[in-house]
């Protein structure tokens, strides 16, 4: 495997989110704490950054054209061209200390997007399911801090972690319905929080490891088949890139660790890539909404 190295200069205090967008040979991201989102297209120096009025979560493709973007405030369409925000939806009035944090979309169109408590203390959270004709559909609630999410090639597992409960869960999963059923543990951490992860080709799942200077790939089964170290603390998300899709791109933070901290990692808070991770991603599904 070829080393780390920043994609860009910029250090952002809560990077999220990486998205490869095939269609238009690009890659997207957010930074939660700074509220912005950026776009790098493939061969350019620098990136373009959006500002938003809000916290965002995650994004998603859409397949009518622009970004699904979920804000504190709800779930938004970002048109880039003029960095107009369209409200869709608002899972959830009824928890204005909540804010929506990591999601994806599934291979039906549907958009998976979770919630938590900005304060970080309650397990107020909860993880929707929104179809395409805008129906909120509360799948799991009571969660401290859902994160990352994403599906089995065969369509057939969801994997789903909970990174205040330290847990990446499996689930049967029925694509046609949205359906979860037969929850059961995948892989669990005590040195570290689970945040982010993707699914690769083979069905082997990434898991970026906050505060554990590393990321995991694990086979179907939950076993460890491979630890790649990372020169940050807080490795925050993973996603695949790049044309063929075999780059691993993982956002990392500095948000709240003290100066001695930040200068022993230059590279905290940096858009991070691996060229050649041994692996190759899945096509990026997109929305319907």
């Amino acid at each position: 495997m070829s080393a780390v190295r920043p994609v860009t200069d910029v250090r952002h205090e809560l990077a999220e989110g990486p998205l490869w967008s095939s269609a238009e040979s690009a890659l997207y991201w957010i930074d939660i704490v700074g509220r912005a989102m950026f776009r790098l297209d493939e061969g350019a120096d620098e990136p373009r950054r959006w500002e938003l009025p809000a916290k965002p979560g995650c994004l998603a493709l859409r397949a009518d054209g622009g970004l699904a973007v979920a804000l504190q405030t709800g779930v938004h369409v970002l048109d880039p061209d003029t960095g107009e925000l369209t409200l869709l939806v608002a899972p959830e009035p009824d928890r204005p200390g909540n804010r929506l944090n990591d999601g994806a979309a599934d291979q039906a169109g549907r958009f998976w997007v979770g919630s938590m408590d900005d304060a970080e203390k309650a397990k107020t959270g909860a993880l929707y399911r929104i179809g395409p004709d805008g129906t909120i559909t509360a799948v799991l609630d009571g969660l401290g801090i859902p994160n990352g999410i994403g599906w089995s090639p065969d369509g057939a597992t969801m994997y789903h972690t909970d990174s205040t409960a330290r847990t990446i869960t499996a689930y049967d999963f029925t694509l046609e319905s949205g359906a979860i059923s037969n929850p059961r543990t995948f892989a669990t951490d005590d040195d570290c929080l689970p945040d982010g992860l993707t699914v690769d080709a083979e069905g082997y799942v990434w898991s970026a490891k906050w505060d554990g200077w590393r990321v995991v790939r694990y086979a179907p089964d939950g076993e460890v088949d491979r630890v790649l170290p990372m020169p940050v603390q807080r490795p925050s998300c993973v996603a695949f890139g790049g044309p063929e899709l075999d780059r691993l791109y993982v956002s990392s933070a500095r948000v709240h660790l003290s100066a001695s901290a930040l200068a022993a990692q230059p590279l905290a808070g940096a858009l991070l890539v691996l060229d050649s991770p041994g692996a190759t991603g899945q096509p990026e599904p997109v929305v319907r909404l």
